[in-house]
């Protein structure tokens, strides 16, 4: 039954994404804003519908490691994982604007993660932990993110000539059911996955860096990987970005409020991680060719995060 809820939950992932996409792709272009908005706003907060379920599930259950290591687990797959596989297909154009704003904000994001986490080695604490109140400043950031990206899609208003391809009602439909599909095929494939690495006696750590972080951003894969595809690259690339700042402002906010989440240090090599396939995703913007990320940085990309899957195999 394990291995059936896998295949059924990749065939939903698949469908929920080329649905996902052809739907808010439609909207965008219905209500006259650009695709990297619709990435940073409806795609991406749909993509992140599993690590924000799984997190609150983890957190009222009192499992901060899983919680913790899907969330940043989540977001080095994204990057490394997802945009590498994505440029693979089809190299990513990167905004001029996504590079000194939106990257940087993921760079903040993780910095205030890798402070907030801390209390050990910078208030001297006997133990670390994300505090409600930290969790509450996590959230305000997030929604200081969305008015930011609202500004954006004023400022950004375009008339697109030509088809839309779906008229409204059929593409809010097509985006709604996308969602579903997204959340519920990525729920089963980590249900499925926690089943089977339980029985081989992995930690909840190496579980949540590793099967929950993949698992939960399938979405994001199935999402990027069929933009890309299509060529909407700006589709692909908003969904990561904005996915990212989702999970730490939001989820991990959100996961603090309902539980102070208490901190293994060891996941501090993880965020300076995160924090070092964030300063890649900007240099990429300077290497090679400007403003894009080719598919020999996608495949660079892809080789570091192997390259990381096994130091924490290794690390255990």
């Amino acid at each position: 039954m394990t291995f059936v809820l896998l295949i059924i939950g990749f065939i939903f992932l698949i469908k929920g994404a080329d649905y996902l996409v052809e739907g808010s792709s439609s909207i965008a272009k219905r209500i006259g804003v650009s695709d990297l908005v619709i990435g940073l706003t409806i795609v991406s907060l749909g993509t992140s519908a599993p690590e924000l379920l799984v997190n609150i599930i983890a957190s009222i259950k009192g499992n901060a490691d899983i919680g913790m290591g899907n969330i940043v687990g989540s977001n080095i797959s994204n990057i490394f994982l997802i945009l590498g596989i994505s440029a693979l297909i089809y190299p990513l154009k990167i905004k001029k604007n996504t590079t000194w704003k939106e990257i940087p904000m993921n760079l903040l994001a993780a910095l205030m993660l890798l402070v907030m986490a801390n209390d050990i080695f910078l208030d001297g604490t006997s133990s670390s932990m994300l505090s409600r109140t930290e969790g509450i400043i996590l959230m305000i950031f997030f929604i200081k993110f969305m008015h930011y990206t609202i500004g954006l899609a004023k400022a950004g208003k375009e008339k697109h000539n030509g088809q839309h391809k779906h008229p409204v009602p059929k593409a809010l439909l097509m985006t709604v059911v996308g969602i579903v599909g997204l959340a519920y095929g990525g729920q089963w494939v980590v249900d499925g996955a926690i089943a089977i690495a339980t029985n081989f006696g992995l930690s909840e750590t190496l579980i949540g860096l590793t099967i929950v972080a993949i698992g939960t951003s399938l979405p994001e894969l199935a999402t990027s990987a069929v933009a890309a595809y299509k060529h909407k690259t700006d589709i692909a690339i908003g969904n990561i970005v904005g996915s990212n700042l989702f999970n730490i402002y939001w989820v991990l906010g959100l996961s603090a409020v309902i539980k102070p989440m208490p901190f293994n240090p060891i996941i501090n090599t993880d965020i300076l991680v995160f924090l070092a396939a964030t300063v890649m995703l900007f240099g990429s913007s300077f290497t090679g060719k400007k403003y894009q990320i080719d598919r020999l940085e996608g495949g660079f990309f892809v080789v570091a995060y192997i390259a990381y899957i096994v130091f924490l195999i290794i690390r255990g």
